[in-house]
């Protein structure tokens, strides 16, 4: 999952991308609503954590071109506004949840799971299987069989994002988009050196030989598995 924080606190907007980094969210984020607003035409992104009051481009306003846009990405509004006419505005903005400021973290990212779900755009079940190897999102565990593997964060996030596609051939810049954040400025290069050590952990844990295909000219997909 891709989320954009627009926030011009630096303070606050540095907790929320680590909190949501920490859960294994993809985030980019932004101080000011022209940039936002930049950044989600760029970019495809599942979620907004969006402020209110915003420098450039307020967050009513960027809210209101995103649904002008018709674009339906849902969006969390954040302020420190605590009054039923400024919910109201936000609401009618077309912000789909409200949170006042100061927030408590664990429902903050409780109201995102809850628009993630609702949009159809929700983080893979929290266990998953790919014939014998299971990956558990709860603890980021991985285990082939009774084996366990020990993967870095962004290989857990790219084998992760293959098992939930499946058959499906995903590209490198695709896996990019996905994986990295805009600030990182990752090659596809960056893509095919952790598919290798991805590769050669899952042989070391006795996988089959390619159980990640390549797709020569296209991506990387799962094998079929009996």
């Amino acid at each position: 999952m891709r989320i954009l924080v627009v926030e011009d606190d630096v303070q606050i907007a540095d907790l929320l991308a680590e909190a949501l980094a920490n859960r294994q969210y993809m985030v980019d984020t932004a101080h000011d609503g022209a940039v936002g607003w930049d950044w989600l035409q760029r970019l495809e992104y599942d979620l907004v954590v969006l402020d209110l009051t915003l420098p450039k481009l307020s967050g009513i306003e960027l809210c209101q071109k995103l649904r002008d846009y018709n674009i339906p990405i849902p969006v969390l509004m954040l302020t420190a506004r605590d009054t039923i006419s400024d919910k109201i505005v936000g609401l009618d903005a077309g912000a789909d949840a409200y949170i006042v400021k100061p927030f408590d973290l664990e429902e903050l990212m409780a109201q995102i799971r809850a628009l993630l779900r609702r949009s159809g755009g929700s983080a893979p079940s929290p266990k998953m299987c790919w014939g014998q190897l299971c990956l558990d999102s709860s603890t980021y565990e991985v285990t082939y069989g009774d084996r366990p593997l020990a993967l870095t964060p962004k290989e857990y996030a790219l084998l992760e994002l293959l098992v939930t596609n499946g058959r499906r051939v995903l590209s490198r810049p695709g896996i990019i988009e996905r994986l990295w954040s805009f600030d990182e400025s990752p090659t596809e290069e960056a893509v095919k050196t952790h598919i290798r050590t991805l590769r050669q952990k899952l042989r070391v844990a006795g996988t089959p030989d390619d159980l990640i295909e390549t797709v020569h000219g296209l991506g990387y997909r799962m094998k079929q598995v009996e």
